[in-house]
């Protein structure tokens, strides 16, 4: 295969809501690929050590949602709009249906979208993030520092925050820290950040949430009809794992598999027993 650089898969859709980037390869039945939050977070910083693997199976679609300064910005709640950017994305390619991997945030905007458009998603996957804290404090460790490093910003803040990331810290390279660094204090991306971590804005949304008619999307997990993988690593300091446990018990047809010695970031810490038991479970033939 031809080496999968961020130049070479570098795609963009025009949308009546500005552009969408994403990063493209391989052939066969699409695979969407959703991204966290988080300083200097992006799609291609997340999955591009497992492009290769996917795009042998399947054609990696890996979006990157308005508001993480990639796709064109956003005014609203980088949450809020991602949704929306999902649809657009499928609809400007003409995809009717496709398998989904989601990353803490991006697996919170899969399931919500796999709740709304229950025929659009074959199967959903799961790293991290989705669900309720049972018996461990809310927000965790890691939503602590994410928010301080986002109401002031600085290189001590975000290597704590990388810290609290992964289970082997020897991950956190100084390459990784000015990568993040970059990216995260980029004026447009710390403002569209700040709607989503600054203290008060994160406070202020959960107020809302408590005080809304409308149930929690972890309420609504009954609905998911795809089938369902929930990755998670047993040493999550940003999303503990026992959030793992509504997920498990009420999404229908839903598998859990947890990661040992491993942090948030399943998908690059447990590389490679993360992606066996994906593909596993994506190319698994359904039953008669």
């Amino acid at each position: 295969m031809t080496e999968l650089s961020y130049e070479s898969t570098l795609r963009e859709l025009q949308t009546d809501r500005g552009t969408l980037r994403y990063h493209e390869a391989g052939d066969g039945p699409p695979l969407l690929m959703l991204h966290g939050s988080g300083p200097g977070v992006t799609g291609w910083r997340n999955f591009r050590g497992n492009l290769p693997v996917f795009a042998e199976h399947f054609r990696c679609l890996v979006l990157e949602f308005p508001g993480f300064g990639v796709s064109d910005p956003t005014d609203e709640h980088p949450m809020a709009a991602a949704p929306a950017a999902v649809r657009r994305f499928l609809d400007g390619l003409g995809l009717q249906q496709v398998d989904v991997i989601g990353n803490s945030m991006g697996g919170i905007v899969a399931t919500r979208f796999a709740i709304d458009e229950p025929d659009r998603v074959r199967r959903l996957v799961t790293i991290g993030g989705v669900g309720r804290a049972l018996f461990s404090p809310s927000p965790g460790e890691g939503i602590n520092l994410l928010m301080e490093f986002t109401d002031e910003p600085t290189r001590e803040r975000l290597v704590a925050w990388l810290n609290s990331m992964v289970y082997d810290r020897s991950l956190v390279t100084e390459e990784l820290i000015e990568e993040r660094w970059a990216h995260a204090t980029d004026p447009s991306t710390l403002a569209s950040a700040r709607k989503m971590y600054g203290r008060k804005a994160f406070e202020a949304v959960a107020a809302a949430a408590a005080n809304s008619d409308e149930p929690p999307y972890w309420a609504m997990l009954h609905k998911v009809r795809a089938r369902t993988l929930i990755t998670w690593g047993r040493d999550d300091r940003v999303s503990p794992v026992d959030m793992a446990l509504v997920p498990m018990r009420t999404i229908p047809d839903a598998e859990l598999h947890i990661f040992p010695n491993c942090g948030h970031w399943t998908m690059i810490e447990q590389k490679e027993a993360w992606e066996s038991a994906v593909l596993a479970f994506l190319t698994r033939k359904d039953a008669p």
